[in-house]
């Protein structure tokens, strides 16, 4: 058995550090607008709805969370031009990305609003709280920290479902490492690499996640 010899990668190091680059910027812009779309969505489903908006936020929940995602963005960048709607590979990979995550997350948020007890409600009208104000001000704050932790793993999620982005010709990490690959024939050095780097940004994710809950924690003792 030959030894793993990693010294042919040296060439492809700015390759590999630029697709990381784009893996990363697609994962966190991605997962800033799911959770823009959960926020919304998530609060909107625990309000009383009129009914069409009630079944309209519930399709496109079960949509998205019940079909992979990897149909979700082959229809989106080779299925939708059908219809005239055109998207560039790495656009169409964000809207993929973020509509899928975000889909999750909402009952991420749901749940998390709902959990909250109907006494701190009651609490905030007394005060002369507004509902909007009640929820902006004492729910979700309690909300939020209920749901951070899976949040984060989303996100964490999220930075390893960029690879599904490789079959929208986006030259982020796997598809470059992949044409790495079809030019030296040699797969373990290159993937092991790519489950390293991988490794690296989700673990930063986990460790970035801790930071914030202890922030959070110390602002609301």
């Amino acid at each position: 058995m030959n030894a793993l010899d990693f010294k042919f990668l040296i060439p492809y190091i700015p390759q590999l550090i630029n697709s990381a680059k784009i893996t990363i910027k697609l994962g966190v812009l991605s997962f800033g607008i799911a959770l823009c779309i959960a926020i919304i969505v998530g609060t909107l489903r625990t309000l009383k709805l009129p009914r069409l908006l009630k079944v309209l936020f519930a399709v496109y929940v079960e949509i998205f969370r019940g079909t992979p995602l990897l149909i979700q963005l082959f229809f989106i960048y080779y299925g939708l031009p059908r219809f005239g709607i055109l998207f560039k590979p790495f656009t169409a990979a964000v809207i993929g990305l973020s509509l899928n995550s975000g889909a999750y997350m909402s009952e991420v948020v749901r749940g998390s609003v709902n959990s909250i007890e109907i006494g701190q409600y009651e609490a905030a009208y007394s005060l002369g709280y507004s509902k909007t104000q009640a929820f902006l001000h004492i729910i979700f704050p309690q909300a939020f920290r209920v749901m951070l932790p899976t949040i984060m793993n989303y996100f964490s999620t999220m930075i390893k479902e960029t690879s599904l982005a490789s079959v929208l010709t986006i030259a982020e990490l796997t598809r470059i490492g992949n044409q790495i690959y079809a030019r030296t024939l040699s797969p373990f050095e290159i993937y092991i690499t790519l489950g390293t780097v991988y490794f690296i940004m989700t673990y930063s994710v986990s460790l970035l996640s801790k930071v914030i809950e202890r922030r959070i924690s110390l602002w609301t003792r």
